[in-house]
């Protein structure tokens, strides 16, 4: 069984999935995967018959703690502040800074991918009082979180010390304040220059009530105070946050010990690694998730994350062959689904692998597994043909009309395809076939070589291999009956129609023309190498 489905049929009654982000810079791609693995628990619940709800709240009462995203002029004067009170970067329509990087761009990828939550500002359940309750639990059960902290990850708190962040009422920061007595209205508290690196206080000194907004609650308690206002029941986390005497260990121990709620249930999930290394919001580092969203198609980009469990690392690296091989892992899946058979092993839970990627729960599975998908390396190559009808040729390859859901797939792909030529395809993807002559360097083409260009131009006219497999399986034959290495075999290839001696797929770049041309071409390279 798929683990969303075992996790669906673990629980029972309406359930309230939650899922939030800070929105400290651009978003990176792994910040996705718990996006879409949430959305997929959300259906899985739906599945079982339960109700059940998806929320995605915003972190905006966070301290602006990204010197390297913001200007100059502006780190002096916005470094600790409320997220939500920092000016959206210059040539931006949003209202702040976090409206900027998640609400214009982050959660414009949502929807493209089939997933719909109900979203929320935290700085404005702060502000309309919600969170009230709870920060003043907090404050009069100060007591109970400092032991928390020590007893669960042996973090020792001063016993003045207070889990609350005022927001300065001289500089308006956050980051940087401390809070002592509170007596039952107010809190004292002093917005200290050196209390953290990366942001420096003003020195102001002040007493303020911490209702409605003017402060908010450290991260741990306010991940906990969501739950209990929110009323969730599953909710899963990183596995950084996930280790033991972590943050989630303590927001365990808070809503229960402090909060009085039990704790929704985790799915802790493992890190998207970019080249080995995780990727930082707060950094900039990463892949930005809007930029791969117009690489891979919606389809793809589900499937990248859902093809793993949730405990399994996904390595990704958008440049080189990555992109097209992940087109080509989905369309086997796809192939699979559709009871053709297919090369290679399976996953045991492939059928809900494929149900799952799709961009609603209501398609129909048995439709979109049978939809004829163009392999993406394939059209690649063909958008790089001048004159080439790409809408005529698939259907060519299918053998009949595209439906309307073909056509989408088509489009989405030619879109995807263009992107990637543009930002992450190697050079050896890029081609300009040698129409008008055989290029020259075919003369340094030995015997043997010459030898298969012959007999491989004799299996093509014979057996009229249509698609890229099909060719890619007729060099590797044709070379193994001429003896020729298959590297020299390819070499061959690439010099008679690239003119140089590497370049894509063969068998792809073979079908991406008309077959009377590498016919041609393949005994004109034949007949120009010497003897």
């Amino acid at each position: 069984m798929y683990w969303a489905d075992e996790l669906a049929a673990s629980v029972s009654g309406p359930q309230i999935v939650n899922d939030s982000k800070s929105p400290s810079g651009t978003v990176h791609v792994g910040s996705l995967r718990g996006v879409v693995l949430h959305d997929a628990i959300h259906r899985a619940l739906g599945n079982a018959g339960l109700a059940a709800r998806f929320l995605y709240g915003v972190d905006d009462m966070d301290a602006m703690d990204s010197q390297a995203l913001l200007t100059p002029d502006a780190v002096e004067r916005y470094m600790g502040a409320p997220l939500s009170r920092v000016p959206a970067p210059a040539g931006s329509s949003a209202a702040n800074y976090a409206r900027h990087f998640v609400g214009e761009i982050f959660f414009r990828t949502f929807e493209p991918l089939g997933i719909r939550p109900e979203f929320y500002w935290v700085s404005e359940l702060y502000a309309a009082g919600q969170m009230d309750l709870y920060v003043k639990l907090a404050l009069d059960r100060a007591d109970r979180v400092r032991d928390i902290y020590r007893r669960v990850s042996h973090v020792e708190r001063s016993s003045g010390w207070l889990p609350i962040q005022v927001i300065c009422e001289q500089c308006g920061k956050i980051g940087t304040t401390y809070a002592t007595d509170w007596d039952g209205a107010t809190v004292s508290y002093e917005c200290q220059p050196a209390m953290v690196a990366w942001a420096r206080g003003c020195g102001h000194e002040g007493r303020v009530s911490p209702l409605g907004g003017q402060a908010k609650l450290p991260w741990n308690l306010e991940w906990a105070a969501k739950w209990g206002l929110l009323g969730v029941t599953i909710e899963g986390c990183g596995k950084d946050l996930a280790t033991a005497g972590g943050s989630r260990d303590r927001s365990d121990a808070i809503s229960r010990e402090v909060f009085e709620v039990e704790p929704p249930r985790n799915i802790a999930y493992e890190f998207l690694n970019v080249g080995g290394k995780k990727m930082s919001t707060s950094k900039g580092q990463g892949a930005a998730a809007h930029t791969i969203a117009e690489v891979l198609a919606p389809e793809q980009l589900r499937f990248l994350f859902l093809r793993p469990r949730p405990s399994q690392v996904i390595e990704f690296d958008p440049e080189g062959d990555t992109i097209p091989r992940l087109f080509d892992e989905f369309d086997r899946i796809a192939a699979a689904t559709a009871g053709r058979e297919v090369k290679g092993e399976l996953p045991a839970d492939h059928e809900q692998v494929f149900a799952y990627s799709l961009l609603s729960g209501k398609q129909d599975v048995a439709a979109a597994a049978a939809a004829f998908r163009p392999a993406f390396g394939h059209l690649a190559l063909l958008l790089q043909i001048p004159g080439v009808d790409i809408r005529e040729r698939m259907e060519a390859e299918k053998g009949a009309p595209l439906s309307e859901l073909e056509f989408g797939i088509l489009d989405e792909r030619i879109a995807a395809a263009e992107a990637w030529l543009e930002s992450y395809a190697p050079e050896r993807a890029r081609l300009a076939i040698q129409r008008d002559a055989v290029p020259p360097g075919v003369s340094g083409l030995d015997l043997a070589q010459r030898g298969y260009l012959t007999a491989l131009s004799v299996a093509a006219d014979e057996r009229k291999p249509g698609s890229g497999v099909s060719w890619q399986e007729l060099i590797f034959a044709v070379a193994a009956q001429t003896d020729l290495p298959s590297g020299r075999a390819f070499g061959a290839l690439y010099l008679a129609f690239l003119g140089r001696t590497n370049g894509p797929r063969a068998g792809w770049l073979l079908a991406s023309l008309e077959p009377a041309f590498v016919v041609e071409r393949l005994r004109a390279a034949a007949a120009l190498a010497p003897a």
